[in-house]
Protein backbone atom coordinates (compact mmCIF):
# COMPACT_ATOMS: atom_id res chain seq x y z
CA UNK A 1 0.00 0.00 0.00
CA UNK A 2 3.02 2.18 1.04
CA UNK A 3 4.64 1.89 -2.41
CA UNK A 4 1.91 2.37 -4.48
CA UNK A 5 1.04 5.85 -2.66
CA UNK A 6 4.74 6.46 -3.50
CA UNK A 7 4.16 5.93 -7.20
CA UNK A 8 1.15 8.11 -6.85
CA UNK A 9 2.79 10.99 -5.23
CA UNK A 10 5.70 10.27 -7.86
CA UNK A 11 3.21 10.37 -10.73
CA UNK A 12 1.85 13.76 -9.60
CA UNK A 13 5.20 14.96 -9.27
CA UNK A 14 6.31 13.81 -12.49
CA UNK A 15 2.85 15.65 -14.47
CA UNK A 16 3.43 19.17 -12.38
CA UNK A 17 7.74 18.95 -13.50
CA UNK A 18 6.60 18.25 -17.16
CA UNK A 19 4.22 20.83 -16.97
CA UNK A 20 6.31 23.36 -15.94
CA UNK A 21 8.83 22.60 -18.31
CA UNK A 22 6.00 22.32 -21.58
CA UNK A 23 5.30 25.85 -20.06
CA UNK A 24 8.67 26.61 -20.89
CA UNK A 25 8.97 24.87 -24.11
CA UNK A 26 6.25 25.16 -26.31
CA UNK A 27 5.83 28.34 -26.75
CA UNK A 28 9.78 28.81 -27.61
CA UNK A 29 9.52 26.05 -29.63
CA UNK A 30 7.13 28.20 -31.76
CA UNK A 31 9.13 30.95 -31.84
CA UNK A 32 12.28 29.57 -32.87
CA UNK A 33 10.39 27.53 -35.55
CA UNK A 34 9.06 31.03 -37.00
CA UNK A 35 12.58 32.11 -36.86
CA UNK A 36 13.58 29.27 -39.02
CA UNK A 37 11.45 29.91 -41.32
CA UNK A 38 11.74 33.20 -42.19
CA UNK A 39 15.49 33.03 -42.09
CA UNK A 40 16.50 35.08 -39.14
CA UNK A 41 18.76 32.26 -37.55
CA UNK A 42 20.98 32.22 -40.86
CA UNK A 43 21.21 36.77 -40.40
CA UNK A 44 22.82 35.70 -36.70
CA UNK A 45 24.73 33.40 -38.18
CA UNK A 46 26.67 35.86 -40.50
CA UNK A 47 27.01 38.33 -37.58
CA UNK A 48 28.86 35.51 -36.05
CA UNK A 49 31.42 34.95 -39.11
CA UNK A 50 34.12 37.68 -37.27
CA UNK A 51 33.55 35.31 -33.99
CA UNK A 52 34.49 32.12 -35.84
CA UNK A 53 37.87 33.38 -37.49
CA UNK A 54 38.90 34.53 -33.97
CA UNK A 55 38.91 30.98 -32.54
CA UNK A 56 40.86 29.90 -36.01
CA UNK A 57 37.49 28.32 -37.86
CA UNK A 58 35.83 29.26 -41.42
CA UNK A 59 33.14 31.94 -41.32
CA UNK A 60 30.65 29.94 -42.25
CA UNK A 61 30.95 27.75 -38.76
CA UNK A 62 28.99 30.68 -37.35
CA UNK A 63 25.72 29.49 -39.01
CA UNK A 64 26.16 25.92 -37.33
CA UNK A 65 26.70 28.05 -34.40
CA UNK A 66 23.66 30.33 -34.49
CA UNK A 67 21.54 27.20 -35.28
CA UNK A 68 22.70 25.63 -32.15
CA UNK A 69 22.06 27.92 -29.86
CA UNK A 70 19.04 28.95 -31.37
CA UNK A 71 17.35 25.53 -32.02
CA UNK A 72 19.39 22.35 -31.14
CA UNK A 73 22.24 20.12 -31.34
CA UNK A 74 20.51 17.75 -33.79
CA UNK A 75 19.59 21.21 -36.63
CA UNK A 76 23.25 22.51 -35.87
CA UNK A 77 24.45 19.15 -37.30
CA UNK A 78 22.07 19.47 -40.09
CA UNK A 79 24.33 22.94 -41.38
CA UNK A 80 27.23 20.86 -40.91
CA UNK A 81 26.64 18.22 -42.61
CA UNK A 82 25.41 20.57 -45.73
CA UNK A 83 28.81 22.35 -45.17
CA UNK A 84 30.87 19.15 -44.83
CA UNK A 85 29.59 18.14 -48.46
CA UNK A 86 31.52 20.67 -50.59
CA UNK A 87 34.74 21.54 -47.73
CA UNK A 88 37.16 19.71 -46.00
CA UNK A 89 37.98 20.35 -42.34
CA UNK A 90 40.49 19.25 -39.61
CA UNK A 91 39.99 17.26 -36.34
CA UNK A 92 40.95 20.59 -34.87
CA UNK A 93 38.16 22.68 -36.17
CA UNK A 94 35.55 20.10 -35.49
CA UNK A 95 36.62 19.85 -32.05
CA UNK A 96 36.63 23.18 -31.67
CA UNK A 97 33.50 24.04 -33.23
CA UNK A 98 31.61 21.10 -30.95
CA UNK A 99 32.83 22.64 -27.86
CA UNK A 100 31.59 25.48 -28.65
CA UNK A 101 28.11 24.08 -29.61
CA UNK A 102 28.59 21.43 -26.47
CA UNK A 103 28.84 24.76 -23.98
CA UNK A 104 26.30 26.74 -25.35
CA UNK A 105 22.84 25.63 -27.63
CA UNK A 106 19.22 25.70 -27.08
CA UNK A 107 19.71 28.44 -25.26
CA UNK A 108 15.83 29.79 -25.65
CA UNK A 109 14.43 26.63 -23.83
CA UNK A 110 17.56 25.90 -21.29
CA UNK A 111 18.45 29.44 -20.35
CA UNK A 112 14.21 30.02 -19.63
CA UNK A 113 14.66 26.62 -17.57
CA UNK A 114 17.18 28.04 -15.69
CA UNK A 115 15.38 31.69 -15.17
CA UNK A 116 12.23 29.46 -14.22
CA UNK A 117 14.62 27.86 -11.28
CA UNK A 118 15.49 30.93 -9.96
CA UNK A 119 18.88 32.16 -12.23
CA UNK A 120 19.03 35.47 -14.28
CA UNK A 121 18.17 35.15 -17.95
CA UNK A 122 21.28 37.02 -18.66
CA UNK A 123 23.88 35.79 -16.35
CA UNK A 124 22.72 32.20 -18.27
CA UNK A 125 23.11 33.65 -21.64
CA UNK A 126 26.08 35.53 -21.46
CA UNK A 127 27.69 32.61 -19.34
CA UNK A 128 27.38 30.06 -21.79
CA UNK A 129 27.84 32.34 -24.84
CA UNK A 130 31.40 34.23 -23.65
CA UNK A 131 32.93 30.73 -22.23
CA UNK A 132 31.85 28.98 -25.15
CA UNK A 133 34.01 31.57 -27.11
CA UNK A 134 36.86 31.32 -24.51
CA UNK A 135 36.76 27.45 -24.29
CA UNK A 136 37.24 27.65 -28.29
CA UNK A 137 39.81 30.24 -28.26
CA UNK A 138 41.87 28.03 -25.54
CA UNK A 139 41.52 25.22 -27.90
CA UNK A 140 42.77 26.60 -30.75
CA UNK A 141 45.39 28.61 -29.19
CA UNK A 142 46.58 25.06 -27.90
CA UNK A 143 45.85 23.13 -31.32
CA UNK A 144 47.99 25.56 -33.27
CA UNK A 145 50.69 25.84 -30.67
CA UNK A 146 51.36 22.08 -30.72
CA UNK A 147 49.93 21.66 -34.40
CA UNK A 148 47.66 18.69 -32.58
CA UNK A 149 44.37 17.32 -34.87
CA UNK A 150 45.68 18.31 -38.45
CA UNK A 151 44.25 15.36 -40.12
CA UNK A 152 40.74 15.71 -42.05
CA UNK A 153 38.08 14.86 -39.43
CA UNK A 154 35.86 11.35 -40.22
CA UNK A 155 32.54 11.65 -40.32
CA UNK A 156 31.11 8.69 -38.86
CA UNK A 157 27.39 9.32 -38.58
CA UNK A 158 25.11 11.09 -40.81
CA UNK A 159 21.14 12.12 -39.68
CA UNK A 160 19.13 12.44 -42.48
CA UNK A 161 18.65 15.58 -44.03
CA UNK A 162 15.03 16.99 -44.06
CA UNK A 163 12.58 19.69 -44.69
CA UNK A 164 9.63 18.06 -42.43
CA UNK A 165 6.47 19.72 -42.90
CA UNK A 166 4.84 21.63 -40.27
CA UNK A 167 2.18 18.49 -38.92
CA UNK A 168 5.86 16.31 -39.25
CA UNK A 169 7.66 19.24 -36.71
CA UNK A 170 4.74 18.85 -34.60
CA UNK A 171 4.60 15.54 -34.42
CA UNK A 172 8.44 15.07 -33.76
CA UNK A 173 8.23 17.97 -30.74
CA UNK A 174 5.27 15.50 -29.60
CA UNK A 175 7.31 12.83 -29.15
CA UNK A 176 9.93 14.53 -27.34
CA UNK A 177 7.51 15.90 -24.69
CA UNK A 178 6.41 12.37 -24.13
CA UNK A 179 9.72 11.54 -23.56
CA UNK A 180 10.98 14.01 -21.45
CA UNK A 181 7.65 12.57 -19.22
CA UNK A 182 9.01 9.35 -19.18
CA UNK A 183 12.71 10.26 -18.54
CA UNK A 184 11.49 12.67 -15.66
CA UNK A 185 9.18 9.71 -14.30
CA UNK A 186 12.27 7.59 -13.87
CA UNK A 187 14.51 9.93 -12.10
CA UNK A 188 11.61 10.73 -10.10
CA UNK A 189 11.61 7.25 -8.99
CA UNK A 190 15.13 6.73 -8.77
CA UNK A 191 15.74 9.34 -6.66
CA UNK A 192 12.63 8.63 -4.74
CA UNK A 193 13.93 4.76 -3.96
CA UNK A 194 17.79 6.36 -3.09
CA UNK A 195 16.95 8.44 -0.92
CA UNK A 196 14.49 5.93 1.28
CA UNK A 197 17.53 3.48 0.94
CA UNK A 198 20.11 6.17 2.18
CA UNK A 199 22.22 5.21 -1.03
CA UNK A 200 21.31 9.17 -1.71
CA UNK A 201 23.23 10.21 1.74
CA UNK A 202 26.20 7.62 0.87
CA UNK A 203 27.15 9.10 -2.43
CA UNK A 204 26.90 12.96 -1.18
CA UNK A 205 29.08 11.53 1.78
CA UNK A 206 31.41 10.30 -0.85
CA UNK A 207 31.24 13.39 -3.06
CA UNK A 208 31.48 15.92 -0.40
CA UNK A 209 35.34 16.29 -0.47
CA UNK A 210 35.46 16.83 -4.11
CA UNK A 211 32.74 19.52 -4.09
CA UNK A 212 33.98 21.05 -1.05
CA UNK A 213 37.33 21.72 -3.33
CA UNK A 214 35.57 24.16 -5.83
CA UNK A 215 33.18 25.13 -3.01
CA UNK A 216 29.52 23.27 -3.61
CA UNK A 217 27.35 21.91 -1.44
CA UNK A 218 26.46 18.04 -1.49
CA UNK A 219 23.01 19.01 -1.14
CA UNK A 220 23.07 19.60 -4.80
CA UNK A 221 25.36 17.07 -6.01
CA UNK A 222 22.41 14.60 -7.02
CA UNK A 223 20.55 16.87 -9.45
CA UNK A 224 24.14 18.15 -10.05
CA UNK A 225 25.30 14.82 -11.32
CA UNK A 226 21.77 13.97 -13.50
CA UNK A 227 22.20 17.00 -15.56
CA UNK A 228 25.47 17.24 -16.38
CA UNK A 229 25.09 13.10 -17.69
CA UNK A 230 22.00 12.97 -19.19
CA UNK A 231 21.00 16.76 -19.99
CA UNK A 232 19.33 20.42 -18.48
CA UNK A 233 16.08 19.98 -19.16
CA UNK A 234 16.14 16.70 -17.27
CA UNK A 235 18.12 18.24 -14.21
CA UNK A 236 16.76 21.46 -14.69
CA UNK A 237 13.33 20.24 -14.37
CA UNK A 238 14.02 18.68 -10.95
CA UNK A 239 16.03 21.55 -9.60
CA UNK A 240 13.42 24.10 -10.14
CA UNK A 241 11.11 21.19 -8.31
CA UNK A 242 13.17 21.24 -4.90
CA UNK A 243 14.12 25.03 -5.60
CA UNK A 244 10.18 25.95 -5.27
CA UNK A 245 9.86 23.23 -2.28
CA UNK A 246 12.82 25.10 -0.67
CA UNK A 247 15.48 21.70 -0.65
CA UNK A 248 18.33 23.66 -2.23
CA UNK A 249 19.52 27.12 -1.18
CA UNK A 250 20.02 29.88 -3.47
CA UNK A 251 23.45 29.57 -4.25
CA UNK A 252 23.05 25.83 -4.68
CA UNK A 253 20.72 26.61 -7.79
CA UNK A 254 22.77 29.13 -8.89
CA UNK A 255 26.39 27.11 -9.04
CA UNK A 256 23.91 23.71 -9.86
CA UNK A 257 22.91 25.78 -13.23
CA UNK A 258 26.35 27.76 -13.72
CA UNK A 259 27.87 23.75 -13.59
CA UNK A 260 25.03 22.07 -15.89
CA UNK A 261 25.74 25.18 -18.46
CA UNK A 262 29.08 24.36 -19.04
CA UNK A 263 28.78 20.25 -19.01
CA UNK A 264 25.23 18.56 -19.56
CA UNK A 265 24.70 15.56 -21.23
CA UNK A 266 28.25 14.30 -21.17
CA UNK A 267 26.88 10.93 -22.69
CA UNK A 268 24.57 11.36 -25.54
CA UNK A 269 25.40 14.92 -26.54
CA UNK A 270 29.68 13.88 -26.18
CA UNK A 271 28.81 10.67 -28.99
CA UNK A 272 27.45 12.71 -31.33
CA UNK A 273 30.51 15.14 -31.77
CA UNK A 274 32.47 12.07 -31.97
CA UNK A 275 30.46 10.92 -34.05
CA UNK A 276 31.03 13.81 -36.47
CA UNK A 277 34.91 13.11 -35.80
CA UNK A 278 35.64 15.72 -33.00
CA UNK A 279 38.28 14.45 -30.64
CA UNK A 280 37.33 12.99 -26.99
CA UNK A 281 40.51 15.23 -25.24
CA UNK A 282 38.20 18.77 -26.25
CA UNK A 283 34.49 17.83 -25.87
CA UNK A 284 35.13 15.62 -23.02
CA UNK A 285 38.04 15.60 -21.48
CA UNK A 286 38.62 19.03 -22.06
CA UNK A 287 35.18 20.68 -21.45
CA UNK A 288 34.96 18.70 -18.18
CA UNK A 289 38.71 20.19 -17.18
CA UNK A 290 37.21 23.53 -18.09
CA UNK A 291 34.21 23.30 -16.39
CA UNK A 292 35.75 22.49 -12.79
CA UNK A 293 38.42 25.32 -13.42
CA UNK A 294 35.63 28.14 -14.73
CA UNK A 295 33.60 27.01 -11.42
CA UNK A 296 35.89 27.25 -8.76
CA UNK A 297 37.02 31.02 -10.34
CA UNK A 298 32.83 31.24 -10.37
CA UNK A 299 32.67 30.21 -6.72
CA UNK A 300 35.99 32.25 -5.59
CA UNK A 301 34.71 35.75 -6.89
CA UNK A 302 31.04 35.04 -6.07
CA UNK A 303 32.17 34.98 -2.19
CA UNK A 304 33.05 38.64 -2.99
CA UNK A 305 29.70 39.33 -4.03
CA UNK A 306 27.39 40.60 -1.16
CA UNK A 307 24.24 38.85 -0.54
CA UNK A 308 21.97 41.96 -1.23
CA UNK A 309 23.73 42.44 -5.17
CA UNK A 310 23.65 38.42 -5.45
CA UNK A 311 19.79 38.23 -5.00
CA UNK A 312 19.25 41.38 -7.00
CA UNK A 313 21.25 40.62 -10.15
CA UNK A 314 21.87 36.90 -10.03
CA UNK A 315 18.61 35.26 -8.79
CA UNK A 316 15.01 35.96 -9.42
CA UNK A 317 13.82 34.91 -6.22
Amino acid sequence: MRILLEIKNVFKETCSTTFTLLKIMIPISIIVKILAYYGLIKVIGDYLSPVMNVVGLPGEFGLVWATAMITNIYGALVVFFNLSLVNMYSVAQVTILACMILVAHTLPIEARIAQKAGVRLWFTVFFRVFFAFILGLILSLIFSTFGLFKSENKILWQPSIVNPTLTQWALGELRNYVMIFLIILGLLLLMRFLKNTGIIDKFNNFLKPSLRLIGMSKDAAPIAIIGTTLGLAYGGGLIIKEANSNVLSKKDVFYSLSLMGLSHSLIEDTLLMLAIGASIFGVLIGRVIFTIIVMILLIKIMKYVSKKTFEKYFVNY
